[in-house]
């Protein structure tokens, strides 16, 4: 028997871990989508299918990360990952591939105004894309009032009926787009960045030779604002890897995702580890993942078996039509294989449907038993499905430049072994005209080769303890709030943390930075580290302090000079200043005292608070003026609309208030811990009165009839900071069990979608365990039924198993609130 890599016992259990009694405790979540590699918002692959040979690797946006791996068995070659790369040619370029004019409107037309006859001379004639140029990189036009118009002519050589088409689009927010007069796709309130979407055959057949019209209608909501399309062309497929293996299970845990598969003769066990451990940032932020495998005989027969990973450049570039360079490398005992842009344009770009095009993907593995190699996928996969000589290539450009790994694992029973995937992105953040390091290499003198040596050489002890933390994870979250909790946790792990990028401020703070992915692409969003600070606050309240550290210094720095704190410091990855429309005072400052304080008390030690409190003193006193019946203003709750009254807000900002005088009685400062304190109990008070709607507590104080989750309750029950009798929550726990709907419980009474996130805080108010799994179990549902294969949304319906928007954001962290509680 043969061994290439010897890995701990725990790998031969592949899809489970085991509790301190033996028993299997697998997750039996079927996940929207399935973590594959999470190093950071740039670096996110997920498989959107249920086996893992179904369909492509994708980045988080959705864009295909295409990764492939294949296994041969005594000659015969199974498929176990990914599908064949599709390659899309323009036809009629999109604004980012090409410059187009157009012609449009901001009042709305009339009828006819889609088909190629309309006259349109009228119009205003201008250059796409048409946007809010302020926070859209790609915008030409500006666009602010509420709805446009576009027609944009196209001349075509040739008729493209017989053709594969796609309309390539970007839209902010709704849109309905039209070819020749007929309706292709209607966006719903659905924001898209260079999205595809099939052209209907009998669609494609009226582009002819000659004059054709794309037109599209647009709707801003609000916020940012975006319309740009093209069409694409699909080239002809020769699919080589056919046969697929026979996926056997699959099951996600916090830090590693296990398939099991039958190819043949054989079965192979792969795991997908990110060692993203809070206790060690050194290991946190090594930006190197592992693939880990383990082949054995099914039928107690050796067999000859040889492994093959193919991945493209494109995990390197936004856009798949950019240029690329691969070459390959050796150093010491690792094979390296590096692809990237030929830009280079280091932080060049920010917003949100974006992917990294600088810096370099790396992929890598053990010298011994192993080749590499440069070239075209046909070529590559030609070679290993026939076992014959390839042309070796240690430089390949664009197509040309897919990177092939294969492993000989010779006549064996069992073997073992791994590679490595990692991202070198060499600047991360520009943090107020400062370029940032990534933390692994935050003193300049480290490089990603010594990373993927470090990696490979603590391989064994690091995945044991993922295994380790694994199994403790699912024990703990299971004793909190039960299994099915427990397996929402494990999900949301790596998703949280893979939304975020760690990095040294100039002072040497730690700077944990968000991506707001999915909404607006905003960089250290309040609003997003009050919901996924729970797990941080759970695991390293270092960390916590890091989602904090540089809104802080944006007010302290004099930079931002109101006396709430901003709402962000930029569109990721430069965060030189707020770059969102509009301000949330009360919610932001609310949120911002509130993690202070549970930072706090959770180390025993206000010094951090004493650092800030001129800040601190500056949020507590506004809240005091204008958080009880806050006027009408934005917070993290108006998806139907902005409102005045807000109750929930109004419990933010007591708690807010509260928390500041349990810092300063920390502190020693008696007096304002007396004053706020009482001040927040007087609050409450108030609030319990002006809120009472009978068997529950009003949306607004000023509308009966109405009802919210009073999410933010439950800083009061975690602080332990008096300020509403258990009544009270008993009152709303009560009211939500009765208007709960099959998939959870609506966010208010004005729409049946929910925040994922605020279900569990809201179950957290609950007493008792049963009552808590009652709000957790409609939400395991959804994830369980829903369609929209994403990474987990935390915005969906409760009346319907699809998701209203967002993916991938780090606010699930929110779900660890029940351990932080249980962990008090």
């Amino acid at each position: 028997m043969k061994k290439l890599f010897l890995c701990f016992p725990l790998l031969c259990l592949a899809a489970c871990c085991s509790n301190k009694a033996g028993k299997v405790i697998k997750n039996e979540l079927r996940p929207p989508a399935y973590p594959l590699i999470t190093i950071d918002p740039y670096t996110s692959a997920w498989s959107m299918t249920d086996n893992l040979y179904d369909g492509p690797v994708k980045h988080w946006t959705g864009k295909d990360f295409p990764l492939t791996g294949a296994i041969r068995v005594d000659g015969e070659v199974y498929r176990f990952m990914g599908v064949e790369e599709v390659d899309l040619v323009t036809v009629v370029p999109s604004s980012q591939q090409g410059e187009w004019y157009g012609r449009y409107t901001t009042t709305e037309p009339g009828a006819g105004w889609t088909a190629p006859g309309f006259n349109d001379a009228a119009w205003k004639r201008d250059r796409a894309a048409f946007g809010t140029k302020i926070n859209e990189p790609t915008a030409k036009t500006d666009w602010t009032t509420e709805h446009i118009w576009v027609r944009r002519e196209v001349v075509l050589d040739e008729d493209l009926a017989g053709r594969k088409l796609w309309l390539e689009y970007s839209n902010d927010d709704d849109a309905v787009f039209y070819i020749n007069g007929t309706e292709i796709l209607s966006t719903g309130a659905m924001c898209n960045k260079d999205a595809t979407v099939r052209i209907p055959d009998d669609v494609a057949k009226t582009l002819v030779k000659g004059r054709n019209v794309i037109a599209a209608k647009c709707w801003n909501s609000g916020g940012n604002a975006l319309l740009d399309f093209g069409i694409v062309q699909q080239k002809e497929l020769h699919t080589i890897l056919e046969k697929t293996a026979v996926q056997k299970s699959v099951d996600v845990q916090a830090t590693q995702t296990h398939y099991l598969f039958a190819c043949g003769g054989v079965d192979l066990a792969l795991s997908f580890s990110a060692p993203l451990f809070m206790d060690d940032l050194t290991v946190l932020s090594r930006p190197v993942n592992y693939l880990t495998y383990r082949v054995s005989s099914n039928d107690r027969k050796e067999h000859d078996v040889q492994l093959y990973f193919e991945a493209s450049p494109r995990w390197a570039l936004d856009q798949p039509w950019q240029e690329s360079v691969t070459e390959s490398l050796e150093d010491g005992d690792l094979l390296i294989l590096r692809s990237g842009s030929r830009e280079q344009n280091i932080l060049a770009k920010n917003g949100d449907d974006r992917r990294i095009d600088w810096g370099y993907f790396y992929m890598a593995a053990a010298k011994e038993q192993s080749e590499i190699n440069v070239g075209n996928s046909d070529a590559l996969q030609k070679a290993f499905v026939g076992n014959a000589p390839c042309d070796k290539a240690t430089k390949g450009e664009n197509a040309d430049g897919k990177m092939a790994l294969t492993r000989a694992l010779g006549t064996v029973n069992t073997a073992d072994g791994m590679i490595m995937i990692g991202y070198d992105d060499i600047y991360s953040i520009q943090y107020f005209g400062n370029n940032l390091r990534p933390y692994w290499n935050s003193e300049g003198n480290r490089t990603i080769i010594d990373e993927l040596h470090d990696a490979h050489r603590e391989h064994g002890r690091l995945i044991e303890k993922c295994y380790r933390f694994d199994r403790e994870l699912m024990l703990e979250a299971t004793e909190a709030g039960g299994k099915k909790y427990a397996e929402l946790c494990a999900l949301a792990y790596r998703q949280a943390i893979a939304a975020h990028k760690l990095v040294k401020s100039p002072d040497g703070e730690l700077l944990w930075f968000s991506k707001e992915n999915n909404s607006n692409g905003s960089i250290g969003t309040v609003d997003i580290t009050y919901p996924s600070a729970p797990l941080f606050l759970r695991y390293s309240t270092e960390l916590a302090k890091g989602l904090l550290n540089h809104i802080f210094h944006y007010s302290e720095s004099g930079r931002w000079t109101k006396p709430f704190p901003a709402h962000d410091v930029g569109t990721y990855p430069l965060a030189n200043g707020q770059t969102y429309g509009g301000d949330m005072p009360v919610e932001e400052a609310g949120n911002m005292l509130t993690i202070t304080a549970a930072v706090c008390i959770k180390e025993n030690d206000a010094s951090y608070a004493e650092k800030h409190w001129a800040t601190l003193s500056t949020w507590a006193n506004y809240l005091l003026e204008h958080g009880l019946d806050p006027e009408n203003q934005l917070c993290t709750d108006d998806f139907a609309g902005r409102f005045a009254h807000n109750t929930n807000l109004s419990v933010k900002a007591i708690v807010g208030i509260a928390s500041f005088g349990r810092l300063a009685g920390m502190l020693g400062k008696e007096e304002q811990a007396q004053t706020y304190g009482e001040k927040a109990r007087e609050m409450a008070a108030k609030w319990i009165e002006m809120a009472d709607d009978g068997d529950h507590y009003r949306l607004t104080f000023d509308k009966g009839g109405t009802w919210s989750q009073k999410y933010n309750l439950v800083w009061d029950k975690l602080l332990d900071l008096g300020l509403f009798p258990q009544e009270t929550l008993r009152k709303e726990i009560a009211y939500y069990s009765g208007v709960q709907n099959r998939y959870g419980l609506p966010l208010d009474n004005r729409a049946t979608y929910t925040k994922t996130d605020w279900i569990v805080w809201t179950a957290t108010l609950a007493d008792d365990r049963a009552t808590f799994e009652s709000f957790i179990g409609p939400m395991w549902l959804f994830m369980n039924e829903t369609v929209d294969r994403v990474p987990m949304s935390d915005w969906v319906f409760t009346d319907k198993p699809s998701h209203r928007g967002f993916k991938a954001r780090s606010v699930v962290g929110g779900y660890f609130i029940k351990m932080l509680e249980n962990a008090k």
